[in-house]
């Protein structure tokens, strides 16, 4: 990924915006959008209790049981994730949709090839890393740090594990900075990508 330029300026910004916007413009991708947002929101909802989502999959309940119990391991609507966790959730589902839709577009009109947007799906992959682990990322590090006595220290975390959500945006962020500044000088829906 040597080369790429990081978004510094509020031209970048603008830039990202306006192609988000002409993208997600076009109903197919806007759909795609949706469908990869609530796919990735469903996925780290899911993962806090598998167990419990299992269940209310294949046990023996009554539909309206079965959509009751899935419906409140989202945020918001169930009591599973505090307010902060369930915002910054919605956020990275958001990016994962954005990513993905302009990933989608890109390909399509460009062809661009698998080495160019694999910092798209790397984005995609440590976002949802991250956002999965809002809830279990610090048992999993304090495992790996006991290894080495510093178990102790994410007591100091001050979001109680937040941060490696927080952290996981930053590839996802960076990913749809890239794939905006790929397609400057293309024209989505007749409009020119440029800022």
């Amino acid at each position: 990924m040597t080369g790429r330029r990081l978004p510094t300026r509020a031209a970048d910004w603008r830039l990202v915006a306006r192609t988000v916007r002409l993208v997600v413009g076009i109903p197919r991708y806007a759909a795609l959008a949706v469908l990869a947002a609530v796919a990735s929101l469903t996925a780290f909802s899911v993962s806090q209790n598998p167990d419990l989502g299992w269940f209310a999959l294949t046990g023996p309940l009554a539909l309206g049981d079965r959509v009751t119990i899935l419906l409140e391991l989202y945020p918001f609507l169930g009591t599973v994730f505090p307010p902060e966790v369930g915002v910054v959730l919605l956020g990275v589902a958001a990016l994962v949709g954005v990513d993905v839709a302009l990933l989608a577009y890109h390909l399509a009109r460009r062809g661009a090839s698998a080495r160019s947007s694999g910092g798209s799906l790397l984005g995609v992959v440590f976002g949802v890393l991250g956002a999965g682990c809002a809830a279990c990322g610090s048992v999993v590090l304090a495992g790996v740090l006991s290894l080495v006595g510093g178990a102790g220290a994410l007591t100091a975390l001050p979001l109680d594990g937040l941060e490696f959500a927080l952290v996981g945006t930053v590839p996802l962020v960076l990913s749809v900075y890239w794939i905006a500044e790929g397609m400057r000088g293309s024209e989505v829906r007749g409009c020119p990508v440029e800022v």
